[in-house]
């Protein structure tokens, strides 16, 4: 694998300008897993906007647990603490919405710093062209009910060349290099990703979601699509992505069983896995 340059605190602090998201930062060499890192020091009480970031992942996973491609020097591993909600949502309400606004900050921070336009495969995939280029992974911890704990983990496929993805995930991974055609600099790009982060979870904090339910949504590659969704405890289903709800959730109009059958209601899918079905 080709390497692009090297992850820098002093790189990334000459381009930061957030308030607090990394304003406190550690960079590893490697790590197991950053969300890991992260957890712990936030039991141990580390600050809001603290961040953890990675050159390589010995563990990395996504939701599920599923494991996630981490070579080293080459793409962007972090995870950042956040603390408390702010007045206008609930709990569950800001919880559902977390992930997605993270999902839209890390699109808009590729736009700004690699003239890249990725589209969002709900609730929180990046994909270029159908390919996943990254995802967002956030846990969540809550000490009292006005004060939870939210680690956002930020997996981003930067510099990889196409070939030297794993085998089995040559067909549905990608890289932002592919479209960029040129390494981006990752130092920047952190920058940019937190500030973008700051910027929508204030703004989440302090309007709520109609603005942001609005950019999610015209990002969406999922909505109008023919889905088949996959829940743990449930049978699956297959239908339309309608639309999404005032708290995030997917809604999903069910395929009749029969032709003359009446469209069943929508169903809100909250917790699933979602597969764009071809056309």
């Amino acid at each position: 694998m080709s390497s692009s340059a090297l992850l820098s605190l002093d790189r990334i602090r000459s381009t930061l300008a957030t308030e607090s998201l990394g304003q406190i930062l550690y960079l590893h060499h490697d790590l197991p897993s950053t969300n890991t890192e992260a957890a712990a020091l936030a039991r141990a009480g580390a600050p809001h906007g603290t961040a953890v970031i990675a050159e390589s992942q010995s563990s990395g996973y996504g939701r599920h647990g599923r494991a996630w491609f981490s070579p080293p020097g080459l793409n962007i591993y972090c995870s950042i603490i956040v603390r408390g909600m702010g007045d206008n949502l609930s709990l569950s309400q800001w919880l559902s919405w977390v992930p997605l606004v993270s999902a839209l900050a890390a699109t808009e921070a590729i736009q700004q710093t690699a003239a890249v336009s990725l589209s969002l495969k709900w609730p929180n995939d990046l994909l270029l062209h159908e390919r996943k280029v990254g995802g967002i992974l956030c846990e969540s911890s809550v000490a009292t009910i006005n004060d939870p704990v939210v680690v956002i983990g930020i997996g981003l496929n930067v510099n990889v060349p196409p070939l030297s993805f794993p085998e089995e995930l040559q067909p549905i991974a990608a890289s932002l290099m592919e479209a960029s055609r040129q390494p981006i600099d990752r130092n920047r790009l952190i920058a940019q990703l937190l500030l973008e982060l700051e910027q929508c979870l204030g703004e989440l904090r302090s309007s709520g979601s109609v603005r942001l339910r609005q950019a999610y949504t015209a990002r969406c590659a999922t909505l109008g699509r023919h889905v088949r969704v996959l829940f743990t405890n449930d049978h699956p289903i297959v239908g339309i992505a309608e639309a999404l709800s005032a708290d995030g959730a997917l809604q999903v109009r069910t395929v009749p069983p029969h032709p003359r059958s009446q469209p069943m209601l929508l169903v809100d899918v909250r917790a699933a896995d979602v597969i764009h079905l071809r056309e």
